[in-house]
C-alpha cells in the first residue's frame, strides 16, 4: 500500500534535512519547496496527502500559500500543519483562520513532528463515528449541523478548520458544562497527542473571533477551562 505524500515546504536547509529524514525513515513519500510560490505550484501539481507549511518564508510568506491553497478547488480540503518559530498568538491564529489544521512551534522533536502528522492524516482518513446522525444542535443565534459540519452564526455561515467544529462540538454537546482543557485536547485528537494548554487558548481565540457576536457564547472559567453559556 502507498504510502501518505507529503509536501514540506520550508526554507531552512537544516530544518528541512531533519523533516526529511524523519519522515522517509518513517515510511512517508516526501517531496521539499524552499519558497512559498515553488510550494504552492508544487501543492497544485502533486495533490499531496499533507501539507507542512513554514509561516516564515521568502517571497510568498506561509499565510499566503495557506490562504491560496485553501481557495484551490482541488487543495482546499488538504491538510495543512504550520511550522512557526513565531510565538505571538495572533500569528498563530491568522494562520488557524486561514485553514490551517493545526501548528507546530519551532523548535520541535520529531516525535512530536511524527505525532501531529500521523494524527492530522487520521481525522482525514476516519470519519466521525455517528456523525452523519446526530440532530443539528441550537443554541440562541448558533446553528450547528454535526452531519454537514455546518455552523450558522446570526444566520451567517461560518468557516471552520476541523480542529475548531471540534471544539465548538465539545462545548455545545453539553451547554453549561465546564470542559478543561485536557478534557478538550483528548476529545478532539485522543490522549497520546502531545499539546500543551495555549494551543487550546489558541483554538478558542480564534474560534471566538470566526463566530462574531456569537463568541461571546464562549465563556472562560477562570483556572478551569470553557463552557458554552446555556
Amino acid at each position: 500500500m502507498n504510502k501518505s505524500l507529503i509536501l514540506v515546504i520550508e526554507d531552512e536547509e537544516d530544518i528541512l534535512a531533519l523533516i526529511h529524514y524523519n519522515l522517509v525513515k518513517n515510511g512517508f513519500r516526501v517531496e521539499c519547496a524552499t519558497s512559498g510560490e515553488e510550494g504552492y505550484k508544487k501543492a497544485r501539481d502533486l495533490r499531496p496527502d499533507l501539507v507542512l507549511l513554514d509561516l516564515m518564508l521568502p517571497g510568498m510568506d506561509g499565510t499566503d500559500v495557506c490562504r491560496l491553497l485553501r481557495q484551490a478547488p482541488d487543495t482546499k480540503e488538504c491538510p495543512i500543519i504550520m511550522l512557526t518559530a513565531k510565538s505571538e498568538e495572533h500569528d498563530i491564529v491568522r494562520g488557524l483562520d486561514l485553514g490551517a489544521d493545526d501548528y507546530i512551534p519551532k523548535p520541535f522533536s520529531p516525535q512530536i513532528l511524527l505525532a501531529r502528522v500521523r494524527a492530522v492524516l487520521r481525522r482525514r482518513d476516519k470519519p466521525e463515528a455517528g456523525a452523519g446522525h446526530a440532530e443539528p444542535i441550537r443554541v440562541r443565534d448558533l446553528y450547528i449541523h454535526p452531519g454537514r459540519n455546518q455552523v450558522v452564526a446570526n444566520d451567517e455561515a461560518v468557516e471552520l478548520t476541523y480542529t475548531e467544529f471540534k471544539v465548538l462540538m465539545l462545548l455545545a454537546s453539553r451547554p453549561g458544562w465546564v470542559f478543561n482543557r485536557t478534557q478538550i485536547v483528548d476529545a478532539i485528537h485522543g490522549e497520546d497527542y502531545a499539546v500543551t494548554d495555549r494551543a487550546v487558548d489558541v483554538q478558542i481565540v480564534g474560534l471566538r473571533k470566526k463566530l462574531g457576536s456569537c463568541g461571546d457564547y464562549i465563556e472562560t472559567v477562570r483556572g478551569v477551562g470553557y463552557r458554552l453559556k446555556e
